[in-house]
């Protein structure tokens, strides 16, 4: 993974939990472009790799702004962020990506549990500038864990903040006005709600992003399986207990990886033939469907045989 090493500028309490740090580059130059629905890799002391989503302004050529929620469970990494970075560190950071962009409409639906705000606000300032119509509904536990609701403030009754500890769960619609994109982030629970209700909604109405991975099922197959990687001229053998990243690399062919959680989308590789067995959070239906690509960090294989364009 390429890297930019970056200060942090500021660092900032938002909300309870939620702290906003402000990137730049060391001698002020200019920062990779990026768009609506894009995120970072932060790359930690100790190996950790963890990914944020850009919030800040995305015509400011100079500084990245990211979010950082306090995870109790987590495995370090916002721990590190919130008790250890201090303004003046520099941070290497991998990205741009976009897995979550902003296609063209004249109406959306932004939907936000907690952290799951921050690739929602440069979403809302592109629907601004683009003179597009639409709504936010934002639900957290505590009006005081919700982060960047100030900001939010002068948008008016285009907003609906939601506490839990007050108003109950977010009220979703049964259904959008026709014409409208649904953008959704947040924990597992409140997508899970949103796709079950958009389970009647026109295709396409509905995307989401993932903070934690959320296919926990069973793979389709436990037994071993073939890769092959056409262009390396190399098959290797899949078992049930490694990974097909893992046994990539194992061969000697180096694929790029991040999240390992079928996250972030750095490790998308090429399907040339078989059928995947998609484990990721990424792809939608059709594109699961189409089987012409899959994250090899998490995604098996339900064909005997898998060829990958490596």
């Amino acid at each position: 993974m390429t890297s930019l090493d970056l200060r942090v500028a500021t660092k900032t309490r938002v909300a309870d939990g939620v702290v906003a740090l402000t990137l730049e580059h060391p001698d002020g130059g200019r920062l990779p472009d990026w768009t609506p629905g894009a995120h970072v890799d932060l790359v930690l002391p100790g190996g950790l790799t963890r990914q944020y989503s850009l919030c800040g302004d995305r015509w400011d050529p100079r500084t990245y702004r990211i979010g950082v929620l306090r995870e109790p469970d987590g495995r370090g990494g916002s721990a590190y962020v919130h008790d250890v970075l201090a303004e003046g560190d520099t941070v290497a950071i991998g990205g741009p990506r976009n897995n979550f962009p902003l296609v063209p409409s004249e109406r959306y639906l932004f939907v936000a549990g907690g952290i799951g705000i921050t690739p929602l606000l440069p979403m809302i300032h592109q629907a601004e500038l683009l003179d597009a119509d639409w709504h936010l509904l934002y639900g957290g536990r505590t009006r005081a864990s919700m982060a960047f609701a100030d900001e939010l403030a002068r948008h008016g009754d285009r907003v609906t903040l939601a506490p839990q500890d007050e108003r109950g769960p977010l009220d979703l619609p049964e259904r959008p006005e026709p014409g409208t994109r649904v953008y959704c982030c947040g924990p597992a629970g409140l997508l899970e709600a949103v796709e079950r209700r958009a389970a009647h909604w026109p295709a396409g109405s509905l995307r989401t992003e993932r903070f934690t991975a959320g296919n926990g099922s069973t793979p389709a197959r436990d037994e071993p399986f073939e890769v092959v990687l056409r262009r390396s001229g190399v098959s290797v053998t899949v078992t049930p207990d490694r990974s097909v990243l893992q046994a990539i690399n194992d061969a000697g062919v180096g694929v790029l990886s991040s999240c390992r959680q079928g996250l972030c989308g750095t490790c998308e590789t090429g399907v040339l033939e078989g059928v995947p067995d998609h484990r990721d959070a990424l792809l939608d239906d059709a594109e699961r469907a189409a089987g012409d690509s899959m994250f090899v960090c998490v995604s098996r294989s339900r064909s005997d045989r898998l060829v990958l364009d490596l």
